[in-house]
């Protein structure tokens, strides 16, 4: 409209360059601010696409960490120490890809869907097909056990290459740390409905057949056992929501190119490592929220054999682990709230110790089927606050790198990916030794009774460990600098920066125009 009004102008009288040099500038002067506005400001849609986005990572994850080590155990019929070898190598090899990932997406181009989706658009029907292929039972015994590793590492690997670049695109969807925040805590709560989902799923279609396994010959492959057929149908279902939230997010965000800024040089993946472990608050966030992940992440791989062995609940199981997701879900938004009134690492402190008592009190009662729901109920909002506290803080921690290094650009996917390695890796070593353990205690492969030794080692892996690292990972945590004021400091200083390079590109644009 404002060009439209200078060609008027200019036919109907004589005006001086400087008049139409201020009408260009004020042309420029709109143009910029409505691209800050665009910037700043998410819509709901937008928030809301880009949370389902994380869904099928947390459906998938809930499914594998829930159920995957009974299945091997008592489907799959494999021995304790083979289970625990696949649950080790499988997490350790997805440990690995995260950085390797988060490297070769840093070296990324830019293309006309952006840089971060290429790869979660062509890792979706890999994910998919493999994921599958891990909880199909093969129709032979000697090769089983390489059956199921090469499959779960494929799987691992497709995922990982859906969720690092999904992870990074949280500082690509805006510039600015509020919006950022808002849209990290849609994709908590839908994350957290993820888990739900997924242990809605596989634990009620399987749930149905919890009933002692009756062994088949497996020669006779075409008659699959009920038990392999329901997780055969759950993972079919999974399977295809997975590709329902990967096409939601390809359609309704818009990744956000940075172009006031330069690129950095290509970095070798040692220079990167060393980028990121260099960074003191990082590496604080990183090892505090490490022993704690491994507390939930313990808790959460041995709790349905806890159920079903420990408390004799072996038909309530899934309804056990399902309230606890819908307990996670609803307070979310409280635990937003509450990080935004009283700070983030307040939030931490409060939500992460909550889950304590309840771990002590579960293995100290008798064992009582309301007691356990009232638990689970409790412990579920610990949960939410395990899920959201570390994908908010990171955010923070980026920002404050970006401060402190204002010539290096283009690195956000590291900061992610090694935070996921580091977790990953570790909770690989701790499920793998947890396997391990049971065979260690006399777990017996596909019986309804286990020895008291078999009891007395979950006891110890669903309270005391989980308490012990929970405490040490807090311990750690009150070491990391970036406070409330510290993180409003580096908002404001960040927006500086962004102001700042607006205007430059804006100045380039208008000298352009007026030439």
């Amino acid at each position: 409209m404002l060009l439209l009004g200078v060609r008027v102008v200019l036919l109907t009288e004589a005006v001086s360059f400087t008049q139409i040099h201020c009408i260009y500038s004020l042309s420029s002067a709109l143009l910029l601010f409505q691209r800050k506005a665009q910037r700043r400001h998410l819509s709901l849609c937008s928030k809301l696409c880009y949370a389902i986005g994380g869904a099928p990572y947390q459906i998938t994850g809930s499914a594998l960490g829930f159920f995957l080590q009974i299945y091997l155990l008592d489907v799959a019929q494999l021995d304790p120490f083979y289970a625990s070898v696949i649950l080790f190598v499988g997490r350790a090899w997805d440990a690995i890809t995260d950085p390797t990932v988060g490297f070769l997406v840093t070296r990324s181009r830019w293309t006309c869907i952006g840089r971060m989706m290429p790869w979660i658009l062509f890792s979706t029907p890999f994910a998919v097909l493999t994921y599958f292929l891990i909880w199909y039972v093969p129709p032979f015994e000697q090769g089983k056990v390489a059956w199921y590793l090469i499959f779960y590492c494929l799987f691992q690997s497709m995922q990982t290459c859906f969720h690092v670049p999904y992870s990074a695109l949280t500082m690509f969807i805006s510039s600015n740390q509020k919006e950022r925040d808002s849209a990290t805590a849609y994709r908590m709560m839908v994350e957290v409905m993820g888990t739900v989902l997924g242990t809605a799923i596989q634990g009620q279609i399987v749930g149905g057949t919890s009933d002692c396994p009756t062994e088949i010959n497996p020669n006779q492959w075409s008659l699959l056992c009920p038990q392999k057929q329901a997780y055969l149908i759950a993972s079919g279902v999974i399977c295809i929501i997975y590709i329902l939230c990967a096409t939601v997010l390809f359609l309704g965000v818009k990744e956000k190119k940075e172009n006031g800024r330069k690129t950095s040089e290509l970095i070798t993946f040692r220079q990167g490592l060393w980028l990121v472990i260099s960074h003191g608050p990082y590496v604080k966030l990183v090892i505090g929220f490490l022993f704690t992940s491994l507390a939930f992440m313990l808790l959460e791989g041995n709790f349905a054999l806890f159920i079903t062995y420990s408390l004799g609940h072996r038909k309530d199981f899934q309804n056990l682990l399902l309230l606890i997701m819908l307990s996670g879900t609803l307070t979310i938004p409280w635990w937003q709230w509450f990080l935004s009134r009283f700070g983030k690492k307040t939030a931490v402190y409060v939500g992460i110790l909550w889950a304590v008592p309840f771990m002590i009190l579960i293995v100290c009662l008798k064992s009582n089927l309301i007691v356990s729901y009232l638990v689970s109920v409790a412990a579920g909002v610990s949960v939410a606050a395990a899920f959201l506290l570390p994908w908010s803080m990171l955010p923070d921690v980026v920002d404050d790198f970006k401060i402190k290094n204002p010539d290096i650009y283009g690195h956000e996917a590291l900061f992610y990916s090694f935070y996921v390695f580091f977790i990953k890796f570790a909770s690989g070593i701790s499920l793998g030794i947890s396997t391990l353990s049971l065979k260690f205690a006399g777990y017996v492969t596909g019986s309804c009774n286990q020895p008291e030794a078999v009891s007395f080692t979950l006891n110890v892996l669903v309270s005391p460990v989980p308490v012990g690292l929970i405490i040490v990972g807090l311990l750690i945590l009150r070491t990391y600098p970036i406070d409330e004021e510290t993180r409003q400091n580096n908002q404001k200083k960040m927006q500086k920066i962004l102001e700042s390079e607006e205007d430059s590109e804006s100045e380039t644009s208008a000298l352009g125009s007026n030439v």
